[in-house]
């Protein structure tokens, strides 16, 4: 039985739910003032607090995690932690169309981890699509890239936040093989809130002193980006590859790009918008070529 059977709506679905969730990330970021470890760990210490309800329904398989497993858990949760404060800190730098087209990079990472991890091979046909995307993805912030000051500092922290979402996503998928989307996403988004948390201890940062606006902003990230796009995208990885699932989110900077038009003001290009469509068509061949089933 395939996955389009088992989960009775259509996996595009979901896939377009979350590409549309995680594109909203940057704009709220932009709109908070807040430290980028404060936003991040209240993003996430939010999600917990609206699954805790749940999890009762799922403590007989909270105590049959081996050991093993919790340890990837937390591994995993670490990485996405350490994704959040850097990339959320880039965007004080840099542009949202240059910061997220940085993340354009994670499919690359994450397609080579998963030939050296779980031996996945991917056919040519796929490798030229990803190639076509990124090119794509990489010229909706083109015009946004700066060598020096500031904004090559922010394109640096974006780069390693894609790295550490990466791993995230590579962990993601051996675990979601045992452990369900709900419990995997809780106990990982716990993990990296808390990561956060003591970043947040060591460098002396106040939980508390910040404005009703801030909080509508934290509960707004915890809401649609992560409940609506990580937690969405968690549960995909038992559905799909580690790379078809990072394809997906190549989404994000066409999506951020027209939001930051509208929500913010940043000025969007004729160049970036068919880039944009040469982003799209990209994606969708290498689902074709990836995701045969």
């Amino acid at each position: 039985m395939n996955a389009m059977n088992r989960t009775k709506v259509p996996i595009p679905v979901f896939l377009l739910i979350g590409i549309i969730a995680i594109s909203f990330s940057a704009i709220f970021v932009r709109w908070s003032d807040a430290p980028a470890a404060v936003t991040a760990m209240y993003r996430l210490l939010m999600t917990n607090v609206l699954m805790l309800p749940f999890l009762w329904n799922y403590r007989s398989e909270i105590t049959s995690i081996r050991l093993r497993d919790w340890l990837r858990t937390a591994a995993s949760g670490i990485a996405l932690g350490l994704h959040f404060l850097f990339w959320m800190d880039s965007l004080r730098f840099t542009t949202v169309a240059s910061s997220t087209a940085i993340l354009t990079l994670e499919p690359i990472f994450v397609l080579v981890g998963a030939f050296l991890f779980y031996g996945q091979k991917t056919s040519r046909a796929a490798v030229m699509a990803m190639c076509v995307a990124i090119v794509g993805a990489v010229f909706i912030g083109w015009g946004d890239f700066q060598f020096s000051g500031a904004a090559l500092k922010g394109d640096f922290l974006s780069l390693i936040g894609t790295v550490a979402v990466a791993l995230h996503m590579l962990w993601g998928k051996g675990l979601r093989e045992r452990i369900s989307a709900f419990v995997y996403s809780f106990f990982v988004f716990l993990f990296a809130g808390l990561v956060l948390a003591i970043t947040n201890v060591i460098t002396g940062t106040s939980f508390t002193a910040y404005p009703a606006k801030e909080w509508g902003v934290f509960l707004l990230l915890a809401i649609i980006p992560t409940v609506f796009g990580h937690y969405v995208f968690n549960w995909l990885l038992k559905y799909m590859k580690a790379s078809s699932v990072s394809m997906t989110v190549l989404g994000e900077p066409l999506g951020a790009s027209i939001l930051a038009y509208f929500l913010l003001g940043e000025k969007i290009t004729s160049i970036q918008l068919l880039a944009g469509c040469l982003l799209l068509v990209g994606v969708g061949l290498f689902l074709r070529s990836n995701e045969k089933q």
